[in-house]
């Protein structure tokens, strides 16, 4: 099913009309929004599971697990909202004895308008119609129209209509939250002028085409999109030495989580030749399950894209997990060299959704280093190390390449917390900024100024007795109630 036209243009002009409202909402009563939507997920937990099982096969453990991941983002951004910091606040007191004089100037961050939210196939509820796009977007003051996912759309659709429910219920204006479908509705969604900001996760393909879109409208919007990213990982012979074992039964655990459907996958990890790490991770991996895919579609480009890389002279198979059943992805652990690497990125570092990670044995620093240079940008880098080491340099390139570096553990499950960062260079992501966390909300803000305002004509944020209360910077100085 698709949306005509006509009910996109009536989905965006009540979206318009709601923008204001949002934007002059307080804190308290944003955060008391963003909490009756949380409550009103958890409380439908059952239905919502059994559908999305229905639509995805992720079982239940998994998509009861993400449900509490999304509500507990809702939550996460009316602490933001509370808080208060995200808007950053500044005060310039006017001073007309400065060399040249300078007028009073108040600042702040507000929120862009309606937002297009473009939802993920592999997480139906976090990355979904009320994800963390979503859940940002709001908290920044802003009405979400979603974009549903064809691999879910009888969840998209009861999600969205539960949340829009519990937002109006609560006492936000009609047009909080709206749903389109079908592809040709999304790409006129990224172009429609009341949009002024989305959000995506998916394939590097799509994400473009949507980016080149959002780009070329007569209005150019900013367009964060989550494209691909196979997540280098280093492992030093120290490493393999003191606790290889760990490590690969680590790794399979890791690139077969959700059968090889997290972004953070680790797709390709850099082991040293001749420490045995590949003998220990076919161990590990031949008993490895696979299972369903979540598409048809990405069923069907899994093969392919394991051909590809087999397709290199320079591969060969480490080995299988167990047999699949027809119609599943069967786990699989390919092996090249750093030289290879090095020369043939466009074949050997391309992202594959699905269970299959390449190690690529290295023999020197020197040759590390080489491949290294021709990772491209990720979400995550992660180096399993030993103290003895001198991984200074590696380091260096990995936080050039990624937005978050683990020392420890594998990047499969990204904590939601204030600090956290999920993003990446290109093509892990097309901005600086994160889809996960409380700084996500950045995204869907804009500064404003207000020069020699009467006190009465500021927003309450930005007039004295509300700064008393809230984190802000006067004349350069923090200053924290």
């Amino acid at each position: 099913m698709t949306t005509t036209t006509a009910e996109l243009d009536a989905l965006t002009a009540a979206a318009a009309a709601a923008a204001p409202v949002w934007r002059a909402a307080d804190a308290a009563t944003r955060a008391s929004w963003l909490r009756a939507a949380a409550d009103t997920l958890d409380a439908h937990l059952d239905e919502l599971v059994a559908i999305a099982d229905e639509e995805t096969r992720l079982g239940e453990t998994r998509l009861r697990g993400e449900v509490g991941r999304t509500t507990g983002q809702l939550r996460l951004f009316a602490t933001v909202v509370e808080e208060g910091s995200y808007l950053e606040l500044t005060v310039d007191d006017a001073d007309p004895s400065a060399a040249v004089p300078r007028p009073e100037l108040r600042r702040m961050l507000t929120g862009v308008g309606p937002v297009a939210v473009f939802s993920a196939s592999n997480f139906p509820f976090a990355f979904s119609v009320a994800g963390g796009d979503t859940a940002s977007a709001l908290a920044a003051g802003n009405p979400v129209i979603v974009k549903a996912h064809s691999g879910h759309p009888r969840l998209s659709k009861r999600t969205a209509e539960l949340v829009s429910a519990a937002l109006v219920q609560a006492g936000a204006p009609e047009g909080s939250l709206g749903l389109v479908e079908g592809r040709e509705a999304g790409n006129a969604l990224v172009q429609h002028p009341v949009i002024q900001a989305a959000g995506f996760t998916g394939s590097l393909g799509g994400g473009r085409a949507l980016f080149d879109l959002a780009s070329g409208r007569p209005d150019p919007i900013p367009f964060y999109g989550e494209l691909g990213s196979v997540n280098p990982v280093v492992i030093t012979p120290a490493a393999v030495a003191a606790r290889g074992e760990a490590l690969a039964q680590g790794l399979v655990g890791s690139f077969t989580l959700g059968v090889g459907q997290f972004c953070t996958k680790p797709g390709v990890v850099f082991v040293p030749a001749g420490a045995g790490f590949e003998a220990l991770v076919a161990s590990f991996a031949a008993g490895a399950s696979g299972g369903p895919l979540l598409t048809e579609r990405i069923t069907e480009a899994f093969p392919s894209g394991v051909a590809h890389l087999e397709s290199d002279p320079s591969v060969a198979v480490v080995a299988q997990g167990a047999e699949a059943e027809p119609g599943s992805a069967q786990p699989v652990v390919l092996s090249t060299d750093a030289a290879a690497v090095a020369a043939r990125p466009e074949t050997l570092l391309e992202e594959c959704f699905g269970p299959v990670t390449l190690l690529v044995r290295y023999s020197s620093q020197d040759e590390l280093h080489a491949a290294l240079e021709a990772v491209p940008g990720s979400l995550t880098a992660t180096l399993h190390a030993e103290e003895s080491d001198d991984v200074a340099a590696v380091l260096e390139v990995l936080t050039r390449k990624a937005g978050r570096v683990l020392f420890a553990g594998w990047p499969t499950g990204v904590a939601v917390t204030w600090s956290q960062h999920h993003g990446g260079p290109w093509p892990a992501t097309t901005s600086l900024h994160t889809s996960v966390g409380a700084t996500a909300i950045r995204r869907f803000l804009r500064p404003v100024v207000f020069q020699d305002a009467p006190a009465a004509l500021l927003p309450e944020v930005l007039r004295d007795e509300s700064l008393a209360r809230l984190p802000h910077r006067r004349n350069g100085v923090l200053q924290v109630p």
